[in-house]
């Protein structure tokens, strides 16, 4: 049997899943163990046991001074502003998409406009985000919108693009309006895509939070790495890129099993 026409099981699948990560982690303790026999005092390659203990005293211990446990505020604050930014960015999103992609005429006016402000860096715009809304959490927030909002516009738009236009034409020989057309054919069919599109653009957000929160911030996983990267504490600054990466992951996979429960359809469409 040719390799192409190969199939793995449930359980092999598993396993092909999980080798890279265990990999990865050989090769870590490998590399941390050659350095520490080097060096008992090196901070690049952290031992696992010490990550832990560096956890416990400073991130999972509750702080002196406010009685905070430091390590799940920091999650909150940093889940709180890329909640708000990937709701507000996905209402918009599909609020903009749907038109431009349906109507020509808005289409013509617009297209060009949001393809534009999609290439400016928003990264590059913060200072400006600073000084118009302060250092507080608007900017912050406006900043994952400003990043996230154009991707989901312009992937919706193709999508909407994409519809069957034999659906559209004998929608309006039933005597179908624009507007009827938009809330019973295109709104249903999108809403699915919606949450596809926001799987896709949730690493981009990610990337915006931490920029913002590593510039201005009291609290939140950018805030934290790096405030103890002027200190090499590779110890901390690990875990949290580690737990970031799990809350990234967890995020997308509540998101698609969220869709295959919601649109049983689209799933078993995009099998067929």
């Amino acid at each position: 049997m040719r390799l192409i026409n190969q199939k793995p099981s449930h359980s092999k699948a598993l396993v092909l899943g999980l080798m890279p990560f265990l990999l990865i982690v050989l090769m870590y303790v490998f590399a941390s163990n050659a350095r520490l026999h080097e060096n008992e005092d090196d901070k690049l390659l952290p031992s696992f046991s010490h990550m832990v203990d560096t956890m416990e005293k400073s991130a999972l211990s509750p702080s002196k001074r406010s009685g905070e446990v430091i390590f799940i505020n920091d999650t909150l604050s940093s889940l709180k502003r890329l909640g708000i930014g990937v709701v507000i960015s996905a209402l918009m999103g599909l609020i903009i998409s749907i038109p431009l992609g349906l109507i020509p005429l808005v289409r013509a006016g617009l297209s060009p406009f949001i393809a534009a402000f999609s290439m400016v860096p928003p990264i590059a715009i913060l200072p400006i985000l600073f000084i118009i809304f302060g250092m507080g959490e608007v900017a912050k927030v406006a900043l994952i919108v400003i990043g996230v909002t154009p991707l989901i516009v312009r992937d919706l738009q193709h999508r909407v693009e994409e519809f069957s236009k034999e659906q559209l034409i004998k929608a309006q020989t039933l005597g179908a309006s624009t507007w009827t057309l938009v809330i019973r054919i295109i709104l249903p069919q999108m809403l699915p895509r919606l949450l596809d599109s926001v799987r896709l653009t949730l690493g981009t957000a990610w990337i915006f939070l931490i920029s913002s929160e590593a510039i201005a911030a009291t609290e939140g996983l950018g805030y934290r790495i790096f405030l103890v990267r002027r200190y090499l504490a590779m110890d901390m600054i690990l875990p949290y890129v580690i737990w970031i990466t799990l809350l990234a992951f967890l995020a997308d996979f509540l998101l698609k099993k969220f869709t295959c429960k919601l649109f049983p359809w689209y799933e078993n469409k995009d099998k067929a």
